[in-house]
Parts: C-alpha cells; structure tokens; sequence
C-alpha cells in the first residue's frame, strides 16, 4: 500500500493526556490491512517510533472499500501504559512476543499459587 493512500483527516493534540488523537483515511484498504500494518504507516508517515502509535479503531463503511482509523501517538510508552487498557497494548506486540509473555505470566501465577498452597498444608501439619 503506498503513501499517497493514507489521507489525515484530523491531528488533534491532547495535551491533558499527553497525547495526540489521529484520524485517518485508508484508500482502498479494506480487507487487505492490519492494524499493526496501519500504525506503521501512520508512524512512517508522522515520523514518530511506531511503538509509540497505537491504533484504537479501523472501521470499513458497508459497500466501500476506505477505512476509516483513530490512532492515538503517546509522548512517552509509559503514559499509554497508565492510561490504556493492558490488552490494546498487547495487541500492538508480535504474536509470538505476546504468547512468550502471556505464558511466562502464567507460569510465574501458577507456581505462586503451588507456593501458598503447600505454605497452608505445611502449617497445617505442624
């Protein structure tokens, strides 16, 4: 998909949030585009890091082949990660990150939970 594609309808600056609120037009992108594809082009195009863009919603119109995204571009990652739900930010990692992550997090519950299970029966025998 090339440059001339994505048209900037709106480049709002949120300063309370620290943010800026993106809205933009894929030309002919319907069904052929990722959200992680979109963010990379807005962020090319913007000329931030792409981690930094994080896209919040991409609608395609019934019988119209435009989508229609609002991304929002954070200052800093650390004022996304306060301010946006964990699983937008999870949505943005590679999948294979994500199920590495996912995974280690399991691992790390489920042997805290083993650990405060045998912390009971060992008092309780005692």
């Amino acid at each position: 998909m090339s440059q001339e594609a994505v048209i900037m309808i709106e480049d709002r600056k949120n300063s309370l949030l620290s943010r800026r609120e993106v809205k933009a037009l894929f030309r002919g992108a319907a069904g052929k585009l990722k959200k992680t594809e979109a963010a990379e082009q807005i962020a090319s195009q913007l000329g931030v890091d792409k981690k930094k863009v994080i896209p919040i919603n991409l609608v395609c119109e019934t019988g119209m082949t435009d989508v229609h995204a609002v991304f929002y571009v954070y200052e800093n990652e650390e004022a996304a990660k306060k301010q946006l739900p964990r699983y937008r930010l999870l949505r943005t990692m590679p999948k294979a990150d994500r199920k590495k992550l996912l995974d280690e997090e399991k691992a790390a519950k489920l042997k805290a939970k083993q650990a405060a299970a045998a912390d009971v029966k060992g008092g309780a025998k005692k």
